[in-house]
């Protein structure tokens, strides 16, 4: 190949993909030079510069017609994906013009009702905005940080104890109370009530366990020198108890169904109701800096129904 060849890169630009796409469509490099306004001759070189710097054959011509060899036929199908590409990217950037961010970031405590949540993300999308969700799985004091470290753009069921740190901002999400529960198989399923702490130590705990990257984390409702069976979410700590694997407090929301149908078997404690005030977080910044998908979000927020089904009330998203 000639020094002078040009590069692919110089070359397979969209005008040059969509002189190649109408000599396609005319079927000869005659038809479509009238078509382009151009001499044949100018038509024929253009081609044989994309050739030479691919070094390829585009086209077949041993006969009058221009027929698409095969991988004249592979270019233009790549060709037509990229200039979709192109048009999409154009598209997206004259949006985040705009204000919309180009990726927002959701850290769910394992609290969080993800089928709530998966609900107001199709809401979301059907915007259509250019801003990509990214959806992260959190526990206890993980929530929280990986807001605080930038990786996640809104904190949803972060532990109100937990949430004091500069430069974020928290509005209360709501209230669990907590129940403690065990499978109708396990020890303490017939024991007396009201269960005592000495009596807990005795037995297998199931805990989850916080996600928080450095440090030990929050650990809740366990008692010193009690075994830990620990796991890594929310809904694996439930099929634990389920299988009578330990016992432990859960979210009254979560286990209420499984206390109706008997496969839990709810029991009271000596210690105090555990009821856990939780709340939603996001950085600080002045209104007129916040992005659109971060006020969107914000805003289904507001709603009351929206907070209540976030943790665990099954009511239909109307606000």
């Amino acid at each position: 190949m000639s020094k002078n060849v040009a590069s692919p890169r110089d070359v397979l630009t969209p005008d040059s993909l969509a002189l190649l796409q109408g000599i396609a469509d005319a079927g000869s490099f005659a038809a479509a030079a009238r078509a382009a306004g151009m001499v044949p001759s100018a038509l024929s070189y253009r081609v044989r510069q994309i050739e030479d710097a691919l070094d390829v054959l585009l086209f077949d011509r041993s006969s009058r017609q221009a027929s698409l060899t095969a991988a004249g036929h592979e270019l233009l199908r790549e060709g037509a994906r990229l200039l979709a590409e192109v048009d999409a990217i154009a598209n997206r950037v004259r949006r985040v013009a705009t204000g919309w961010e180009s990726q927002f970031t959701l850290a769910l405590d394992g609290i969080i009702d993800r089928r709530t949540v998966l609900e107001l993300c199709e809401q979301f999308f059907a915007l259509k905005p250019p801003t990509r969700l990214r959806l992260r799985d959190e526990t206890l004091s993980g929530t929280l940080a990986a807001l605080a470290s930038g990786q996640a753009d809104l904190a949803l069921g972060v532990v109100a104890e937990a949430s004091t740190v500069a430069g974020l901002q928290t509005r209360p999400l709501g209230s669990l109370r907590f129940v403690f529960a065990v499978a109708p198989h396990h020890p303490l399923a017939q024991a007396s009530e009201p269960l005592s702490d000495d009596l807990l130590r005795q037995h297998r705990a199931v805990a989850v366990a916080d996600s928080v990257p450095r440090g030990g984390g929050l650990t809740l409702g366990l008692l010193a020198g009690q075994d830990v069976f620990t796991v890594p979410g929310m809904p694996d700590k439930l099929q634990a108890q389920l299988r009578g694997l330990g016992a432990g407090f859960l979210p009254e929301c979560l286990a209420r169904p499984y206390i109706d149908s008997g496969r839990l078997v709810e029991k009271r404690v000596e210690r105090a109701e555990r009821v856990t005030t939780v709340v939603y977080a996001w950085r600080k910044a002045p209104d007129a800096a916040r992005g659109k998908a971060l006020q969107w979000w914000l805003q289904q927020l507001e709603g009351k129904v929206t907070r209540q089904a976030l943790l665990g009330e099954r009511i239909a998203l109307s606000q």
